[in-house]
């Protein structure tokens, strides 16, 4: 017999549960005792629970490749690795040709969905940010280009010496379809003096959002997480993001990215955990009740947390990206082949019990790919409670439905892709 959700969840965050199964806002109390909490397992039930209501099993996933036309930057954010420097990476900035050259390394996938940033290189003209977004258009016509942060479209503007609505309404008609998260990494002022006091402060940011959503260009929005933020910025950051989609309505998804210290001033902070990871896609979920969709980045969070994370309120796995060089994987600076195939999307999506939909970047469905039953993979029992305690004293063997497979009749549908051993 399972374990019913109050026991589940305990009586610390028996409140919280009342209202996620009322549909209720959290407030920013929730929040803290939800980043607070020893158990991460509720956590991650509790933002199930809100995934599941709002998009079942299906798990959305992109065909997209990401271009990053110049690490030159003049910011200097002490939580980056990318920007040109000494010591580090050698400086570059890809003219037309060199762009063209790169979408055609990738002409046999069928992408539609072409990602754009770059550093802020004070030596580009406004033209040639209209000209990168024409080239994508000419070489791919069709693909949606998500291009340029708030801090881009602030320089593009300053180029232009136009205002903010005016760069932006010149985007669009050269071809600019949406624009990315970043720029902004945590709104708090004090974080914002520490690590990136060159860039937009929260205010700023905010503005180049409300302008974007005047002239309907869809938005996302991201948090950077694990450096030098506490619980309460995060929390405050979630609670901001959701009074400007009160606002706008404009942003199409939340995406939680882990902090990676590798060759940056802040080398000295302990790399993300798993705990971490988790905790920040859950609670994301739960605050963030007007954002549609939530997505765990796997090239940040790996493909195995990822997996993880689609039972703690991901619902989206991001896309085959191709090359990415802002962050890189563990152990390999330097290595900016960061891919998974359409076929290892697939598989990662299914093996953890996940409904596989390939999206356009507007969240279309494209193709709804589904194992049949017979063909789904055997999952493998996985020791986990017992070593840390997460179900609570007198607990252990018996039957938790959080573990138990979402394929089985009997679950009910908020549970993790594995088994817990008696």
């Amino acid at each position: 017999m399972g374990l019913s959700p109050e026991r589940i969840v305990g009586d610390e965050l028996l409140p919280i549960l009342r209202k996620v199964e009322a549909s209720q806002r959290l407030s920013r109390e929730d929040g803290l005792l939800l980043c607070k909490t020893p158990n991460l397992t509720a956590v991650g039930y509790l933002a199930n629970l809100v995934r599941e209501r709002r998009h079942g099993a299906k798990t959305y996933y992109v065909r997209n490749q990401h271009v990053n036309y110049t690490n030159i930057c003049n910011k200097f954010c002490k939580f980056c690795s990318f920007y040109a420097k000494k010591g580090g990476p050698a400086p570059y900035q890809m003219t037309l040709d060199q762009v063209r050259e790169r979408l055609s390394w990738h002409r046999d996938v069928p992408l539609t969905e072409i990602h754009m940033v770059g550093g802020i290189n004070p030596r580009l003209p406004y033209a040639y940010y209209l000209d990168l977004v024409r080239t994508v258009k000419e070489v791919r016509p069709g693909v949606h280009v998500k291009a340029f942060t708030a801090v881009e479209i602030v320089e593009i503007a300053r180029q232009g010496k136009v205002t903010i609505e005016q760069a932006l309404a010149d985007l669009i008609e050269a071809g600019l379809d949406s624009l990315p998260g970043g720029g902004i990494e945590i709104l708090s002022d004090r974080v914002h003096h520490e690590l990136f006091g060159k860039k937009l402060n929260g205010e700023e940011w905010k503005n180049v959002a409300r302008a974007a959503a005047k002239l309907g260009l869809k938005q996302y929005a991201t948090m950077l997480y694990g450096h030098i933020e506490t619980d309460e910025e995060r929390v405050d950051h979630l609670v901001q993001l959701r009074e400007l989609q009160d606002e706008t309505g404009n942003f199409l998804t939340m995406t939680p990215l882990c902090f990676h210290p590798e060759k940056t001033e802040l080398e000295h902070i302990e790399l993300p955990t798993a705990d971490t990871d988790l905790r920040n896609i859950a609670v994301s979920r739960l605050m963030l009740d007007n954002f549609e969709h939530v997505k765990s980045f796997w090239i940040m969070n790996t493909v195995p947390v990822t997996q993880m994370a689609l039972w703690y309120g991901a619902d989206d796995a991001d896309g085959l990206v191709h090359e990415y060089e802002i962050t890189y994987k563990e152990g390999e600076f330097g290595n900016k082949t960061q891919a998974l195939t359409h076929e290892n999307m697939i598989r990662m999506i299914e093996e953890a019990g996940r409904i596989p939909v390939e999206r356009d970047s507007l969240y279309h469905e494209i193709s709804h790919e589904q194992l049949e039953a017979t063909r789904r993979p055997k999952l493998t029992p996985v020791p986990m409670a017992k070593a840390y305690g997460a179900l609570g004293a007198g607990q252990e063997g018996e039957d938790h439905p959080v573990a138990k497979s979402s394929t089985d009749p009997g679950s009910s549908g908020n549970t993790l892709p594995f088994t817990i051993p008696k």
